[in-house]
Formats: C-alpha cells, sequence, structure tokens
C-alpha cells in the first residue's frame, strides 16, 4: 500500500569517507513517481507522479516541497529548456504542459499525438521533440513560442529520443519496427531509418566519437550508429534484456543497465567493446552520470537500492538502500545529490556525496 502521508524525515547512514549515503528521503511526494528532471538555473527538482496526475516541484536547496501542478492524465516524462528557463511535461490526455521555471505556472498546454511518451531538448535550435507511441510519429515544439512546428512521421511504436549535437540530429527509437529514426534538427525532414535489434527501448549519445547507442531489449544487444554517416558501426553484446543506457565523456565510456542478468556493461567508447560487466542489484532499470565525481548511479528496481559505480575502474563503490521501486535518476550538482524516484512508495530518495 501507498503510504499517503507527507513527511520529511532524515536518515543516517554510516559509509566510508566520500562514499555516497543516504540522505533524506521525502515521502508521498505523488503517487507512483515516475521520471525526473533538473532546472539548474533555479536548482529544482521536478518529479512526475503518474498515478498522482500531477508535477511535484522540490526546492533543490532544503529538499521540500515547494508546490503541486496538476496533469490531464498520467505524465509520462520530463525535460528541462535552460535557454528559456522551462519544464515540459507530457501525459497521458496527449498533451504537453509547459511549466514556468521561476513561477512555477502552467504557461502553456501543447496538443500532441496519442500516448506521448519520451522528451528531448534540442539546445541548437532551441525545440523540444515528443514521441507519440501510439501515434508513430514525433511532435516537434518550439522554446520560446510553444507552438507545434512539425509533426514528424516515424516508425512503428517510438519510445524514445536523444539529440546529436555535433550534427545536429534527433533519433527516435522505435521500438515495434526494429529501427531507429533520424531527424535533421534543424528542417525536422527524416534524413534516414537505421536498423536496430529487436524492440530498440533507449538512447544516448557519444559526444566523444559522435556516435549514438540503441539497446535492444528483445536481442540483448546496443545497436553503434555513426553519428556523421547514420551507418550501423557495430552491434554489441551485452547482458539479458539491456533498458536504459547512458554516457561518461570522462572516460568515454558507455554503460547499459540490463535489466534480467542484474549488472551494467560497460562499453569503451572508441572500440565498442565490452570492457566489464558490473554486477547491481536485482532489476537494474535506470543510470545517472555524476560528473563531478565520476560516478554512474543505477537503481535496481527489484532490490530497491542504488548502485554506485566507479567510473574510472568501474568497481562497485557501495549499494544504497532507498525506496521501494526505484525508477528513474537525477543528478543535481549544486548541492552536489542525486535524486531516486521510487515508484511503489511514493517517495523520492535524496543521496548526498
Amino acid at each position: 500500500m501507498k503510504r499517503t502521508a507527507s513527511v520529511l524525515f532524515a536518515v543516517c547512514c554510516c559509509l566510508t569517507t566520500r562514499a555516497p549515503r543516504l540522505e533524506t528521503t521525502l515521502v508521498a511526494v505523488g503517487a507512483d513517481p515516475w521520471a525526473l528532471c533538473y532546472n539548474q538555473t533555479n536548482n529544482k527538482v521536478y518529479c512526475a507522479n503518474y498515478y498522482g496526475s500531477n508535477v511535484v516541484v522540490i526546492d533543490g536547496m532544503v529538499d521540500t516541497v515547494i508546490t503541486t501542478i496538476a496533469e490531464d492524465g498520467p505524465p509520462h516524462d520530463l525535460c528541462y529548456n535552460p535557454t528559456n528557463n522551462k519544464v515540459y511535461c507530457v501525459n497521458e490526455a496527449a498533451r504537453m504542459t509547459v511549466i514556468d521555471g521561476v513561477t512555477n505556472g502552467v504557461i502553456a498546454t501543447v496538443a500532441l499525438g496519442r500516448y506521448p511518451i519520451a522528451l528531448c531538448y534540442n539546445p541548437t535550435n532551441n525545440k523540444v521533440y515528443c514521441a507519440n507511441r501510439e501515434s508513430d510519429s514525433v511532435t516537434v515544439i518550439d522554446g520560446v513560442t510553444n507552438g507545434v512546428i512539425a509533426t514528424v512521421a516515424v516508425g512503428q511504436s517510438p519510445l524514445a529520443l536523444c539529440h546529436n549535437s555535433t550534427n545536429n540530429k534527433v533519433y527516435c527509437a522505435n521500438h515495434e519496427s526494429d529501427s531507429v529514426t533520424v531527424i535533421d534538427a534543424a528542417t525536422d525532414g527524416v534524413i534516414a531509418t537505421v536498423p536496430a535489434g529487436r524492440r530498440p527501448w533507449a538512447l544516448c549519445y557519444n559526444s566523444t566519437d559522435n556516435k549514438v547507442y540503441c539497446t535492444n531489449e528483445g536481442c540483448d544487444s546496443v545497436t553503434v550508429i555513426d553519428g556523421a554517416t547514420n551507418g550501423v558501426v557495430a552491434n554489441v553484446a551485452v547482458g539479458y534484456v539491456p533498458g536504459d543506457i547512458c554516457y561518461s565523456p570522462t572516460n568515454n565510456k558507455v554503460y547499459c543497465a540490463n535489466f534480467y542478468s542484474d549488472d551494467v556493461s560497460v562499453i569503451d567508447g572508441a572500440t565498442n567493446d565490452v570492457i566489464a560487466t558490473v554486477d547491481a542489484g536485482r532489476g537494474p532499470r535506470a543510470l545517472c552520470y555524476n560528473p563531478t565525481d565520476n560516478r554512474i548511479y543505477c537503481a535496481n528496481y527489484h532490490n530497491d537500492n542504488v548502485t554506485v559505480i566507479d567510473g574510472a575502474s568501474n568497481g562497485v563503490i557501495t549499494n544504497i538502500a532507498v525506496g521501494t521501486g526505484p525508477i528513474d535518476l537525477c543528478h543535481n550538482p549544486i548541492q552536489r545529490r542525486v535524486y531516486v524516484a521510487n515508484s511503489t512508495d511514493s517517495s523520492i530518495s535524496v543521496l548526498r556525496y
């Protein structure tokens, strides 16, 4: 049963020097916290609560709830626009809520395709992209006016997006088409459709080598795409049912969370080889990179903990108990904290490092 009382309490955890520790837990931020994002301009954290159909805004300095913003339906994803200081939330009512990063007020509601599920921001052209899973499309929104610029047809059941800053392209993983659509971010036209493995799930971009990585949950692999040519460079075998993926520019490594093999594959960004397999808890679901200390955080859904990995050695620094069903992470570099959305106990765990 989900707790409903709003409580802020401190939890002390004795760990080794410089190791992360569980600092505080925010209970009942909303029913089923699902997605997180961070506003670096105003030092705020946003949490989309799926069953609560709302977004909670948290003060990043003191970790208290500032306000709760109602959504028209269960929200799926959040992203931040630093150029105009806006936060975007998409929900199952096929709408996007645009939130002012200063006032926390809703400044626009944008109509989207059916079942909008994923967002990404294009800083080059100040646009926001939304993947609409049941419309097989991507909606493009102007970051200044909040108006819809274009609706781009992609493959079946688009699930994930990422931006290539070097060539100014947006990539869309099509779960039921086994492909990745490449969109020119200046013109919003489709320039390529790249074959991936079965059931593409998540994407990330390697800015050092100009590559895009796509996890394929249906064939236990990661497809590596050349950012310049749109050709497939490699298909890398990883663990069982790879899901989330993230990039570390410090050591030029890519981390892939394998949900059913309870580990994280570490891929060399230059060679595309798996250079380590790191044990995690049961059901690694989400990843987050901390550039300040060169650490990778892995939320383990079935273990109710977070595995902290050293970005240099690939060794496990510690495992931290959090709330139940951790499903997403975000990083606050100003306060040196990592936030963990615990989906089944309606809380956020805050890790100080």
